[in-house]
């Protein structure tokens, strides 16, 4: 399977579109800056590794305080 236009249609279309601009960003200024949202994408990152290490530490001292509190019983089948 190739990229491209394969059938008829789809050629007239490209060869109608290929010279129109639909990305003029220069013509505009933009409405945030760009190092205010670096600054918020690295401050939210950095929120989520913080909540990602707690939640690593809160599942291993579950796991210790279960396995120091666990009371292990033999059933009826194990001798």
């Amino acid at each position: 399977m190739g990229i491209g236009a394969e059938d008829y249609i789809d050629k007239m279309l490209v060869q109608k579109y290929q010279e129109e601009k639909v990305d003029n960003h220069d013509n505009t200024t933009s409405m945030v800056d760009p190092d205010e949202m670096y600054a918020a994408m690295n401050d939210y990152a950095s929120t989520l590794r913080n909540m990602m290490e707690l939640r690593q530490r809160l599942n291993i001292a579950c796991y210790a305080i279960n396995a120091r509190t666990a009371r292990y019983q033999k059933s009826m089948g194990q001798r």
